[in-house]
């Protein structure tokens, strides 16, 4: 079996408790499973093929697995000693962490790190994801 890394990296990038990211080993393709308590919507004829056909379709990551925060503290890790690593410790920390994180990123200049930093981690988890079903990726 073989899938295109950017598959991976896409249902990473959109995880959310809406819905349960599915890859669909037959079709090649992504598909969402709502969660009823959250979205109100119900897809009964995919939950109906999941459940009678467990082996075809392979979870993608969840937000969950996905530990943004642990990416953020990572990042913070990876910068040199400094002001700025020193105000990111301290805004990444309590109630309010991801507000505070982005604020202090823009106001340093120092998006763009962040966000290349962001997707490497995603592609890392991508990978991992691929290896852990023995999926070859492109």
């Amino acid at each position: 079996m073989r899938i295109k890394l950017q598959t991976v990296i896409d249902a990473i990038e959109q995880a959310s408790d809406a819905y349960t990211m599915l890859y669909d080993t037959k079709t090649g393709e992504t598909v969402y499973l709502p969660d009823v308590w959250i979205t109100g919507e119900t897809d009964e004829e995919l939950a109906k093929l999941v459940e009678n056909e467990p082996e075809r379709f392979l979870q993608f990551p969840t937000k969950y697995e996905i530990h943004e925060y642990s990416i953020m503290e990572s990042f913070v890790d990876y910068l040199p000693q400094g002001r700025i690593k020193s105000e990111l410790n301290s805004a990444i920390r309590g109630k309010g962490a991801f507000r505070r994180f982005k604020q202090t990123i823009r106001f340093h200049g120092i998006e763009q790190l962040w966000y290349d930093y962001k997707a490497n981690a995603y592609r890392e988890l991508a990978e991992r994801w691929c290896r852990d079903f023995e999926i070859e990726f492109e």
